[in-house]
């Protein structure tokens, strides 16, 4: 695929918040499928409800604008009746993470072909920036405005223990790191997932005192540990180190039997 025949410009100028982290997260796409080599006519986009859902209308190709919660099933049956197509997700964590949290699950479970890319702002960003299974603890949101009480979902750790093929979680911040995990998890067979963690300015920055997108944007910069350092802390000190940051780099990568190929052995 050629850069410039990626996106729809006849759908510019886009509908995102100005600070928003998911025009960052766009362009990253655009450079890595452009620098994969795949075609553009084996490709199919699919996206669920929320901000995220609004990607692949940005993209010229086949998409599919799916139900709230859902995407990973319309995108296991897009890839079960054409295994030829290259399906990729774009999904945000309210999305992926909540209504659609067994989906994720079991999707990663069956090692399914799909590259699902995960937009991290940490709360509902399209419907009033209320609290998500992603939420940092004691952050405020609509619906926590005196902290939320819970601890988040680690959405890259249950994409590991469940089975995915390749995991990665970076930030708008890393964008060179954000590109070559995109690009990586493309040509990876089975499920491949990215998170990014993006600014949310309008409603979550704004709530937590970060309102201007550079702020908030140093703020996901300042919080985030690469994996490898995380691994030199030792059990004592870890809660006191890393409680509250935001873990970057590749969780996993390997090569369980994908599941399309799976069920053509067991014919």
């Amino acid at each position: 695929m050629k850069f410039f025949d990626l996106y729809r410009k006849d759908r510019w100028p886009h509908m995102f918040c100005p600070g928003c982290g998911i025009g960052t997260i766009m362009n990253a796409f655009y450079y890595a499928i452009a620098e994969s080599g795949l075609s553009q006519d084996k490709a199919v986009f699919v996206a669920g409800i929320g901000c995220s859902g609004r990607i692949p209308g940005y993209i010229r190709g086949d998409s599919l604008h799916t139900t709230h919660g859902r995407p990973l099933s319309f995108a296991s049956g897009i890839k079960l009746a054409d295994p030829s197509l290259k399906v990729i997700v774009f999904s945000g964590d309210g999305d992926l993470g909540a209504i659609g949290g067994n989906h994720f699950i079991n999707a990663c479970r069956r090692n399914i072909d799909l590259t699902v890319i995960c937009i991290n702002n940490y709360n509902y960003g399209m419907t009033g920036g209320q609290v998500s299974t992603t939420t940092p603890a004691h952050f405020k949101t609509s619906t926590t405005p005196s902290g939320n009480k819970e601890y988040p979902f680690d959405l890259s750790e249950i994409a590991v223990a469940a089975g995915a093929n390749y995991v990665a979680r970076w930030t708008t911040y890393h964008v060179k790191s954000l590109i070559r995990s995109i690009k990586k998890a493309l040509l990876k067979d089975g499920f491949s997932f990215v998170e990014v963690v993006s600014q949310c300015p309008v409603h979550f920055g704004r709530r937590n005192k970060m309102t201007a997108p550079t702020r908030l944007l140093n703020w996901i910069k300042e919080n985030s540990i690469p994996r490898a350092k995380i691994k030199q802390i030792t059990d004592d000190t870890l809660d006191l180190n890393v409680q509250g940051k935001i873990s970057i780099g590749e969780f996993i990568e390997r090569n369980r039997i994908a599941y399309t190929k799976l069920i053509g052995v067991c014919k």
